[in-house]
């Protein structure tokens, strides 16, 4: 009978590595991945950073913009129905000269 033997299987196309080879594989992997995503978004070289900053920013003054023309339509609309309510009150307690 032949002894066990102790090396690692040969399997055609696999390669065999240390935790931290794979590891660093990944992370190459990962960051070029990375990088070919930013180059398709057109955010390739180093300006990358303060555009994001810059649309965040944008997108912030839209959303305040939006509330303050929510806010702004309520006060008009409110302001309204009150001016009514009192020229209404004014015309029936016979304030505004109406018919005597």
């Amino acid at each position: 009978m032949t002894e066990p033997d102790n090396k690692p299987a040969h399997v055609e196309n696999m390669l065999l590595l240390r935790k931290e080879d794979f590891d660093e594989l990944l992370d190459r992997a990962a960051q070029r991945g990375a990088e070919r995503c930013l180059a398709h978004l057109g955010l390739e070289n180093g300006s990358a950073a303060r555009d994001i900053r810059e649309l965040r920013d944008l997108l912030e003054a839209w959303r305040d913009a939006r509330r303050t023309a929510w806010q702004t339509v309520v006060k008009v609309v409110t302001t309204g129905i009150l001016a009514a309510l009192l020229v209404g009150a004014a015309i029936k307690l016979k304030l505004m000269g109406g018919s005597q």
